[in-house]
């Protein structure tokens, strides 16, 4: 017997760019027993799959080998992570501005140069030296660790380019200051400014980074604050204060006005109004009293009631949300795999145009060919640092599924941001989702027998079913007061009906086309059935002991809100179709008032797959939504899934797309939102890209041949930070998305 896969999610710090997610994917992935390893470098976690030979300790290791700080999963290591990086670059920017005044002020004002000349001459020298030491070799040591990391690892990022960059220029420099001779006349200049500023520069842009990403997580930050710390218990009488994480299944739980309530549960007295918003999405309070469900994280209103607790710890659905936001944000789309594979080679050919750039200057640049080349080569080095193609996608997918969350939406999988934004066409489930799901009985048609009686025998039949038109007769018949007998044996045929022996009689009830598999002539029925499926209900015929007996009316009114976002649907330019096991007429009777044109009408459940697989094979992106619980094939077979959850059950495992409230117009708002998605990472991938290919080779020198420009290394640090931000920025755009 295969040893179930284990997940295992490890917070991972030092990663600056794309390339470092590719070597610590690759370094996780060369562990005898690990299936698959991702990275985030929004999150910066690692998520692996890895069978139980492979322990948690030793992914770490392989982390730390790699030259990354694997962590354990602690929210307070992003406070650190800032701390340090302030902390660093406090440092290196109380060394680095008076370097720059002084060696910028001569540049720019010769006056100041003749008015302190041995100072000026002394920060352009050992001066120099003493103030860009510290950045180099102690704020910037973050970059020399990981640099070399890289190197011993085949594995060069975005720390090689900013080591050899800086080092470059300080090694240049304290060769000139040691040996000055030994420099072509005219090339020996010191450019510990440029050294000390790259590494400043660089620090500055992480820095800035830091405080973005930590806006990126703010959703799950705010979920995470939503459950109290404390809750209210009654053991043995008694009322006590206990930590949350001591709660366990069955504590009645005291929620007073006002409190946020702790876990999830049954309410067993009392009721309130409670605000569900932040878990739903869902703005109005619902009241909740006996029997009610309520939420852990939700807020109470100005009522008091005791709950019992049902599900606490990890199981409790704000726990679950978290943990289906997390998994979606540390996931990849698909488009990322090309963001990757340019990574990988990326750096290397940075690496052979900053030499192709200091061979040229060296051939055809002149008397100053070496300073002008040294320049130019260092430049290179910096301004190609990938550190923007890095964040493109991750922080998009970040900001996006936090996002979702505070409306209500799951996306299980970052993939189906994809996916949902690609959709043609949804194909939509009937009922429970066009319709409330809560069929009631409307007419019944006594052909042979007494209402009370029939009523009776068919209720006590379907006792048995889970079918909702079951539960329907069922209900019509308790709320007569019917006494219903036990059912001596019961059979279903899924999709036609069912078949059961009560108080020693024969009781078969189902769609119209199983009494006619079993032989009945309906044809005298007909126009009565025509009739009540034109009405949109559907008709339930029924037979006892052989012989046809009742025709039983159940409807099922729509959602309120199904037809307005059908029509949403359909302006961003979506056909959206529906399947149902229901007969035709009543179906297209639905149809008809929510505005649906194709209907796939007398479905059994397999069917649903293959109607979906008849629209895929047409080149349809299909989008197809259910209740999760029958529908669970053609959830698996749709390419995105999009199960109707509720806010005491939103695991379901088949559907990549969790809506929390049973309400399709927020199946229009997450279209709209993966679509607005994926624009935004096109976005950064075009500024990155565009970004490298445009300034690469303006820091080599192009423009210096007719405008005698050449982009300095300083400005080139300055350039890499901003393209970063600017991605960051692009990312965080998304948290405005409004619903339509």
């Amino acid at each position: 017997m295969t040893a179930q896969n284990e997940h295992t999610a490890i917070p991972v710090s030092g990663m600056t760019c794309a390339s470092c997610v590719l070597h610590v994917e690759r370094a996780l992935r060369k562990l005898p027993g690990v299936v698959d390893a991702s990275v985030n470098l929004a999150t910066e976690r690692a998520t692996v799959v890895h069978q139980p030979v492979v322990s948690p300790a030793e992914l770490r290791q392989a982390i730390a080998d790699a030259g990354y700080t694997p962590g354990e999963v602690d929210r307070g290591d992003e406070s650190r992570e800032l701390a340090r990086a302030k902390r660093d670059l406090i440092v290196a920017s109380v060394f680095t501005v008076p370097l720059l005044v002084v060696s910028m002020g001569t540049m720019f004002f010769p006056a100041f140069h003749a008015a302190l000349p041995r100072l000026a001459h002394f920060f352009m020298g050992w001066g120099g030296l003493l103030l860009a030491a510290p950045v180099q070799l102690w704020a910037g040591r973050r970059f020399f660790r990981l640099g070399f990391a890289e190197i011993r690892n085949r594995s060069l990022g975005m720390n090689t380019l900013v080591m050899l960059g800086s080092s470059a220029a300080f090694l240049y420099s304290l060769a000139v200051l040691l040996a000055p001779s030994a420099f072509p006349a005219g090339t020996a200049h010191t450019y510990f400014e440029a050294s000390a500023s790259i590494i400043t520069l660089i620090l500055l842009g992480k820095f800035l980074e830091a405080l973005a990403r930590g806006r990126t997580s703010l959703a799950i930050k705010g979920l995470m604050e939503l459950q109290p710390r404390t809750a209210r218990v009654r053991r043995d009488g008694a009322e006590l204060a206990v930590d949350i994480e001591q709660v366990v299944a069955g504590d009645e739980v005291i929620v007073r006005p006002g409190e946020r309530v702790p876990v999830d549960g049954v309410v067993i007295e009392g009721a309130s109004f409670v605000d569900e918003s932040m878990i739903t999405g869902e703005p109005v309070p619902v009241r909740k009293e006996r029997d009610g469900d309520v939420l852990g994280g939700t807020m109470n209103g100005a009522g008091g009631f005791v709950l019992r607790a049902t599900r606490v710890g990890g199981d409790g659905t704000l726990q679950q949300i978290i943990r289906l936001v997390e998994d979606a944000q540390g996931s990849k789309p698909a488009i990322q795999a090309l963001a990757d594979k340019i990574a990988s080679v990326f750096v290397p050919l940075v690496l052979i145009a900053a030499g192709l750039t200091l061979a040229a200057w060296l051939l055809f640049g002149g008397a100053a060919a070496l300073k002008l080349g040294f320049v130019a080569a260092v430049a290179v080095l910096v301004v190609a640092c990938p550190c923007a193609m890095g964040l493109a996608t991750p922080t998009a997918v970040m900001v996006a599924t936090g996002r979702a969350a505070e409306l209500g939406i799951l996306f299980r999988r970052g993939t189906a941001l994809e996916s949902l934004a690609a959709t043609t066409t949804v194909l939509l489930d009937k009922t429970g989702t066009i319709t409330e799901g809560k069929p009631s009985v409307t007419d019944i048609d006594i052909v042979e027998g007494n209402r009370d009686e029939v009523l009776a025998l068919l209720a006590a039949a379907e006792t048995r079913s889970e079918h909702p038109l079951g539960r329907a007769i069922v209900d019509a018949a308790t709320d007569r007061g019917l006494a219903l007998a036990t059912p001596e044996s019961f059979e279903s045929d899924t999709g036609f009906g069912i078949s059961a022996a009560v108080s020693g009689r024969r009781v078969q009830l189902g769609a119209a086309r199983y009494l006619e598999k079993l032989g009945f002539d309906l044809t005298a029925l007909s126009p009565r059935i025509d009739q009540l499926a034109s009405e949109a209900k559907t008709p339930v015929l029924a037979a006892i002991d052989g012989r046809l007996a009742a025709i039983v009316a159940v409807a099922d009114p729509l959602r309120g809100t199904s037809a307005e976002a059908i029509a949403s649907l359909q302006s961003m330019g979506i056909e959206v179709a529906m399947v149902t096991g229901d007969v035709s007429r009543t179906a297209e009777a639905v149809a008809r008032r929510v505005g649906i044109q194709r209907v796939f009408a007398e479905q059994l459940p397999q069917h649903k797959a293959e109607r979906l697989a008849e629209l895929q094979a047409r080149g349809e992106r299909v989008a197809f939504v259910g209740d999760g619980i029958n529908d669970a094939p053609a959830l698996a077979r749709a390419d995105t899934g999009v199960a109707i959850g509720s806010g005491t059950d939103i695991a379901i495992e088949a559907g990549d797309v969790v809506l929390m409230r049973a309400d399709l117009r927020a199946l229009a708002h997450a279209i709209a939102l993966a679509r607005r998605s994926l624009r935004t990472i096109r976005q950064n991938f075009f500024w990155a890209y565009g970004y490298n290919v445009l300034l690469v080779p303006v820091a080599a020198g192009a423009l210096y041949p007719v405008f005698g420009v050449l982009l300095s290394p300083i400005l080139a640090a300055a350039a890499m930070s901003l393209s970063s931000l600017f991605v960051l920025g692009n990312s965080l755009r998304l948290r405005s998305f409004r619903p339509l």
